[in-house]
């Protein structure tokens, strides 16, 4: 249970902390290159039965136990020009957000609810007012509960006619002024971490149902199809056209791991683990989750493992997911060991890759340890065995305990040197075009609450849900502003009391 909580765990963090060294700047960076923020709609918005809008599966498995829920979450709904005015203050290029299918479509299809248009209308044209780009991701996990409760979601192919819809819709209300589009939020993890049982089942509520040796590659299939099917109705119907001259990607959560011990087979259960967990979506032999978006199909390894349980493309499937992105989404957190697990369990995807995933150092589920190193590493061997692809880094931060100070020293030097790793990459010829931190500010996070990612402390205790900018936030928006010694201007700008002030309980 541990491991499995590590693995579909992204509150992942590092217990460092420290003053960094200003050994580079953004003007380091070529021209061009996108420096942003994130969050979800689920984790920011809240009004979660307001205006129209239905549960989603996240509400529905939110609500099923007795902690926090994100019926209010951040008040993004409400609050969102003050939120893009503090985006705008801190200099941020760009902001990747996401569109809640049963905000716009309440039950998964048919009629459009008009108020949840206006609401997402004025959000994407208070960001371009302020010249922030929207990077706009079509599903952050949160299906309509109506989808699930009628057909069980990602496990039956009604999903891809009913999403390709849904993006339709999406293309061509906000098409003017959205450019980049993500269409499915890490489609491994949703596929695989949470099992088909867990996520594909009333909400995350029912873990007695389905079947956990074919459901997860089912979903995935049909996540592959769904994103195929938009990415070609968006560049036949609008782009051919000219309406829009826009670009559709993916977004793949990419581990990075090594081997636990030098042996053979170690050496040999890293790859099966990185066929299985990465290359199961898009490429060779990393990040396979790639694979059928560069090659048609799925990795050999796979097929041969896991035989008939792993689904088929036809001839035109094939042919429609192959080169289907023009760029790709990856975020990133853990790095992991892998070991070879020698005497397996058969029949489900947990087993099927034969290998035994293990926390790298002293991580655990709230603390890790600081390696850039991965992240290099990972952008590296894309580069060398994927061809090269264009590259959004749209996720990668680092949590703290909400009730700790403002002064997120840690945070300041995870930024600074996973930073410090993505320009070594570009420098070594890395496709990488932007870097997204999660989060801009403190959200509603499902699996941890108690640990949050933001550049703004939220507290969840005023009806207001007042914002305070952390160290980082300052640090940030130095960084983005092209200041070569941010140490230095932060020391001088930022009031003394925000460096020891812990934040109200």
């Amino acid at each position: 249970m541990e491991l499995f909580l590590f693995l579909v765990t992204i509150c992942l963090s590092l217990a460092f902390s420290g003053k960094c060294s200003d050994d580079y700047s953004r003007n380091d960076f070529p021209e061009g290159f996108v420096f942003g923020s994130a969050f979800s709609a689920f984790q920011w918005e809240g009004a979660i039965a307001e205006d129209g809008r239905m549960p989603s599966i996240v509400d529905t498995f939110a609500h099923s136990g007795n902690g926090s829920n994100g019926d209010i979450a951040c008040d993004g709904y409400h609050k969102y020009k003050e939120d893009v005015r503090l985006m705008y203050d801190m200099g941020l290029d760009a902001l990747r957000l996401s569109i809640s299918w049963s905000r716009l479509i309440p039950n998964g299809r048919g009629p459009v609810n008009s108020k949840g248009l206006h609401f997402y209308k004025n959000l994407i044209h208070e960001l371009k007012t302020h010249g922030i780009e929207p990077h706009v991701t079509l599903h952050h996990n949160d299906l309509p509960q109506a989808l699930e409760d009628e057909y069980g979601g990602w496990i039956d192919r009604k999903i891809i006619g009913d999403f390709t819809a849904f993006a339709d819709v999406c293309f061509k209300e906000f098409g003017n002024a959205v450019k980049f589009w993500s269409t499915i939020n890490e489609p491994n993890i949703v596929a695989w971490a949470l099992l088909a049982t867990v996520l594909l089942h009333v909400g995350w509520s029912n873990c007695s149902k389905g079947n956990s040796s074919t459901e997860p590659y089912i979903a995935l299939h049909n996540m592959l199809l769904a994103h195929a099917s938009t990415a070609r109705l968006y560049k036949q119907k609008y782009k051919a056209s000219h309406k829009h001259n826009g670009f559709v990607g993916i977004t793949c959560f990419a581990f990075w791991m090594v081997p636990f011990t030098s042996s053979e087979e170690d050496e040999m259960a890293t790859q099966r683990a990185k066929d299985f967990l990465l290359g199961w979506f898009v490429v060779h032999n990393y990040l396979e989750v790639l694979h059928p978006l560069m090659f048609g199909d799925y990795p050999n390894v796979m097929r041969r493992i896991v035989g008939k349980r792993l689904p088929k493309f036809s001839e035109e499937e094939s042919y429609l997911v192959k080169d289907s992105s023009d760029f790709l989404g990856l975020i990133h957190y853990p790095t992991t060991y892998t070991a070879d697990l020698s005497s397996p369990r058969q029949g489900d995807y947990a087993s099927d890759m034969h290998a035994s995933i293990i926390p790298f150092g002293n991580s655990s589920l709230v603390n890790v340890d600081l390696l850039p190193w991965s992240l290099e590493g990972l952008l590296e061997y894309i580069k060398q065995n994927y061809g090269n692809p264009p590259i959004y880094i749209l996720e990668n931060g680092r949590p703290t305990n909400h009730q700790s100070s403002l002064n997120d020293a840690g945070r300041i030097e995870y930024l600074h040197s996973y930073i410090a790793a993505v320009l070594n990459s570009v420098r070594n010829g890395s496709e990488t075009r932007g870097y997204f931190q999660w989060s801009f500010m403190d959200l509603f996070e499902l699996m941890e609450p108690n640990y949050t990612y933001g550049l703004y402390y939220v507290n969840f205790s005023d009806p207001e849900r007042k914002r305070s900018p952390k160290t980082s936030a300052l640090w940030y928006s130095c960084f983005l502003n092209g200041t070569t010694n941010c140490s230095e201007e932060l020391s001088a700008s930022s009031s003394p009391g925000l460096f020891s002030e812990k934040v109200p309980i």
